[in-house]
């Protein structure tokens, strides 16, 4: 090869980070000039390997803390506007519309329901199909109405397929937003309807006969856990056990402070 080939294939080389294939050895003093034959290769010089970043699948705890940091100070109107945008997680590829929550922005009740169903989906408002109308009667039933000193919400924001409970990483990319509509609403007392509102509320795993007749403590906020309205429709045994729940929630908002049970009374 000539001295002008020789040359640029060395920069090509030292370019990819890898040293000549071989070099003459330098003859000892005194010694004869090597020829051609006696020319010893020398190990190939390869470069340093270049650190890749490794990405690690967040963990749901991950993307809710990631959340939060977004949501953190929204006022109603930036945090309507980041849920209906939110892709977060996978819910969001077949919904319809985003269901939000409704109700009186600064109520002392906080009714708290697991999921969007066919219908709250398409109309994107939690509780409008016939498990909607129970809830309605039940709220009927201690003198309470829909909208008056009255929020529903949801654990998520998008209806899960078939209706399936939310996965834990569903719940925990929407968690911030729940924890914000809690911080914005302020309630005096949050009714958890079903096992799946209420153990993401309380943040452990245990039966609904377990947890109901008590009261619970969510972020210094006094829960109490009741069935939800769908299971009473399939269930009708449990309804009385239901009104023994909404009893025992309007006495336990009667010992908050007289002020706070406008509205609500056991009949």
């Amino acid at each position: 090869m000539t001295e002008g080939t020789d040359r640029r294939r060395e920069e090509m080389l030292r370019e990819m980070g890898i040293g000549p294939l071989w070099r003459l050895r330098a003859p000892a003093s005194g010694a004869a000039e090597p020829d051609g034959d006696a020319v010893q290769s020398q190990p190939m010089r390869v470069a340093e390997p270049v650190p890749v970043p490794v990405t690690v699948p967040s963990s749901p705890v991950d993307i809710a803390a990631a959340a939060i940091r977004d949501v953190a100070g929204m006022d109603w109107p930036a945090l309507k506007t980041c849920v209906a945008e939110c892709t977060a997680c996978a819910l969001h590829k077949g919904r319809n519309k985003t269901v939000f929550g409704v109700g009186d922005e600064r109520a002392d009740w906080l009714f708290v329901g697991e999921g969007p169903g066919a219908d709250e989906d398409a109309q994107g408002e939690p509780f409008v199909g016939q498990a909607g109308k129970l809830l309605d009667n039940m709220l009927a039933a201690i003198h309470l109405k829909r909208g008056t000193n009255v929020y529903i919400a949801n654990i998520v924001k998008c209806r899960p397929p078939g209706n399936r409970n939310p996965q834990a990483e569903e719940a925990a990319a929407c968690s911030p937003y729940l924890e914000r509509q809690i911080e914005l609403i302020r309630p005096k007392l949050i009714v958890a309807l079903g096992k799946v509102a209420a153990v993401n509320l309380l943040g452990r795993d245990a039966s609904i006969s377990s947890l109901r007749g008590s009261v619970h403590d969510c972020n210094g906020i006094p829960l109490i856990v009741t069935y939800h309205p769908a299971y009473l429709l399939r269930t009708l045994p449990d309804k009385a056990k239901a009104w023994e729940d909404l009893c025992f929630a309007v006495n336990t908002m009667r010992g908050l402070s007289p002020a706070s049970i406008a509205g609500a009374s056991v009949p």
